[in-house]
Parts: C-alpha cells; structure tokens; sequence
C-alpha cells in the first residue's frame, strides 16, 4: 500500500470548505470524486487543515494510500481530466507509511488580501476584502509585529474550535501594500479556528478606530474574544504554502 501525498490549488468561491457536507460542493468532496472515477475505490484522504466556504488555497496538501502502481506524474494528469475547473493537483509524491497530510505539518503561511481602492474592482470579487477607506499600511505592519512570538491566541480565536491548547507560534507576520493590494502575511506552526480572519479583522477595526492602537498585546494577555476585532469575510484569505520536516 502506497501513501501519497497530493498538493493542490483551488479557487474557494465555488466550495464551502474542504470538508464533505450535506449538500454543499466542496474540495475534499470534489476530490474522493476524480479518484473514484479513475479507480474505482473512494480512498480517505486526509487534508492538512479546515478551511471555510470561499476560503482558496495556491498549496493545499492532501494525502491517502492507494494499491495502484500508477507513477505519480500520471496520477496527476489524470486526476486533472477529472477536477473541476476551479481545483488543479500540482504535485504528487510518495511519502513515508506514518506521513499524514494534516498531523506531519510543521505550520503554515496565509495571505489576507485587502483591495485598498476607491472603486471595487470586479476582477478581485470573491478574491479580496473590498475596503474603501484609506489604510496606513505602516502603521498597519508596525501592529502586526505584536503578534509575532509564542502566544496564548485565546481572543483570536471563534467559538467552534475544537482545539484545546490555544497557544501558537508566529513566526512570520506583516502588512505590505502593491497598488490598490494590501496583504496581511501571516505564518506560524498552527493556527486556531479562524484566528487569520480576526487577527486581519482587527487591524482593519485598529485603522478604522473602533479597536484602540498598540492594544494587540492587551487583547492576548486578556485571552478574551469580545477585545478583538471582528471576524474578516472569508473572501480575502488564502493558504499559501504548507510546510513539512525533512520532506
């Protein structure tokens, strides 16, 4: 029995998550179906995180076992005949028996994507939070450095999460501007339930004035979610790379 480890990439606003629902069309869903079809056995896959409706990925990581000998460079193919058009496998390779595509991770690295113009612009609809008002992105950044270090991520954190421990390390964290672009980079070795989208949300409350400047220190010594921002819309995140020990 071989374990495969398959990274895709996929547009998030024609899916609610990676997790199969009850009617609903989702990655994870969309997935065991191109497999199916190519061997007709609907492996378990095992995806390296949760991720909400509209929520896109540029490397998701996904691994499963599988009989067939198929080379893996043919699998991929394959499996791109049988995707939807808004989900492309990139890669795909063996890995050791005791990998698993979720609990081998090392951590991760997001992207919140801020369309910082006056007028909104179709072409990023879905893609990017639409905020009209200026932001200072410096002062932005220099807010977000507070994150960085291990921290208890109690406050940014929504009711839901079935995670015990909410202690994190960021590892990497800043704003910076291209344009009308604005992105929050965020990278750490695990994230909490929807903690990127109020980490995001509230720096955007900070440059809109409703969540005081220099209190992100406060609100995590706090530990209480009521002291955060709000919960930034899906649309603008995006996981950008996944990392893995000596793979």
């Amino acid at each position: 029995m071989r374990n495969l480890l398959v990274t895709l990439r996929f547009d998030g606003r024609a899916f609610h998550g990676w997790q199969v629902q009850k009617n609903a069309p989702t990655v994870m869903q969309a997935f065991q179906d191109a497999l199916e079809s190519l061997f007709r056995t609907r492996p378990d896959v095992k995806g390296c995180s949760r991720t909400d409706a509209g929520v896109s990925a540029l490397e998701y990581c996904v691994s499963f076992r599988l009989e067939n000998p198929i080379p893996c460079e043919r699998l991929m193919r394959a499996l791109n005949t049988r995707l939807p058009s808004e989900i492309a496998a990139t890669g795909c390779r063996e890995v050791p028996p005791e990998f698993h595509a979720r609990y081998s991770c090392a951590g991760k690295r997001y992207r919140y994507r801020i369309l910082n113009a006056p007028v909104r612009d179709p072409f990023w609809e879905g893609l990017a939070l639409y905020w009209p008002r200026p932001l200072d992105t410096g002062l932005l950044d220099r807010q977000a450095k507070d994150f960085l270090g291990t921290h208890d991520f109690s406050a940014f954190r929504n009711a839901g999460s079935g995670v015990e421990d909410p202690v994190r390390t960021v590892f990497e964290c800043g704003v910076t501007r291209a344009g009308d672009l604005v992105e929050l980079t965020v990278a750490g070795d695990g994230f909490l339930y929807n903690m990127v989208r109020i980490m995001a949300g509230t720096l955007l409350d900070m440059a809109r004035g409703s969540v005081p400047v220099g209190s992100i220190p406060e609100i995590l010594e706090s530990r209480d979610r009521s002291r955060a921002g709000m919960t930034a819309p899906a649309c603008g995140l995006i996981l950008e790379k996944v990392f893995y020990p000596k793979l």
